[in-house]
């Protein structure tokens, strides 16, 4: 079950973030503008070819761990889902990918992340773009609705990943891909991390171990799952985030060093697969 104070908690901070994003300050993953510590999860993403096509406020509100719209290969004509949309950076650029012919839907819960968005949509003038309110647990679209689902650095936030990725393969269709970007862990962390609230919505502790990502994945339904790490991070980068959220960065850090990684996560709906998902959906 999905755990109703973890979704309020991540509804409130990003719902910050998108307030000091709107007002023309720069949203910050940690869930606040003084933890600069988070600038090494969510710096030097985008290219400045990218970012020079964008609203000023769509690049501050970015709250990511990738640039899943980079690695997804989107083509011409088709539709794409941005779970938790944000700003609407990952949506505004897919759009662009997938052209006229093709259409990119945002869905996100925070009432301020989808002002803002909209707001960022009209300034770019990008017409083949759609935003929605609700859960990534529970996504408002119908069956076999979309070609191709990203996500940046959102669903670790969840606590029913499960639920998740069972509503991903869902709303896929057949032959559809998941490519999503995420924050994966390898190997053991620490108890005391697990249970800082501030670190899970600072897009940290609620991520997945490697493997157990896989394993829910094919649970879910999916094959020809990879998980590709795009960037490894150290203690140094995290010292600050670890002080602000009131852990000691000396003895913690050794523990994690190395183990928290961005990665590009893909899989693919199988081309004969029925209106029904994998057990953890149809159960």
């Amino acid at each position: 079950m999905s755990d109703p104070n973890i979704q309020e908690l991540v509804k409130q901070k990003y719902g910050e973030a998108a307030q000091r994003a709107a007002s023309g300050g720069t949203a910050c993953c940690g869930g606040g503008g003084e933890l600069s510590g988070c600038d090494p999860i969510t710096k030097n993403l985008y290219d400045e070819a990218e970012k020079a096509g964008l609203p000023e406020k769509a690049v501050a509100a970015s709250l990511g761990c990738g640039n899943p719209t980079a690695l997804a290969k989107l083509q011409p004509g088709e539709i794409v889902l941005d779970l938790g949309s944000g700003g609407g950076i990952d949506v505004i650029l897919s759009a662009k990918r997938v052209g006229p012919t093709g259409k990119a839907y945002g869905l996100d819960m925070t009432d301020e992340m989808l002002a803002l968005a909209r707001e960022n949509q009209k300034k770019a003038g990008i017409q083949n773009v759609e935003f929605l309110k609700g859960a990534i647990e529970n996504i408002p679209l119908p069956n076999n609705a979309v070609d191709v689902i990203i996500s940046n650095c959102v669903i670790n936030l969840s606590g029913d990943k499960d639920r998740v990725l069972a509503e991903a393969f869902r709303v896929l269709k057949p032959g559809g891909r998941l490519a999503v970007s995420d924050v994966v862990v390898r190997g053991q962390v620490p108890a005391n991390i697990r249970k800082s609230m501030e670190l899970w919505v600072g897009c940290i502790a609620g991520a997945l171990e490697e493997n157990e990502y896989r394993e829910k994945l094919a649970r879910a339904g999916f094959n020809s799952i990879d998980v590709e790490p795009t960037r490894v991070y150290k203690v140094e980068e995290a010292r600050e985030f670890l002080e602000a959220a009131g852990l000691d960065a000396d003895i913690v850090g050794p523990q994690i060093d190395g183990k928290f990684i961005s990665a590009f996560v893909r899989a693919t709906k199988p081309a004969s697969a029925a209106t029904c998902c994998g057990p953890a959906c149809c159960a």
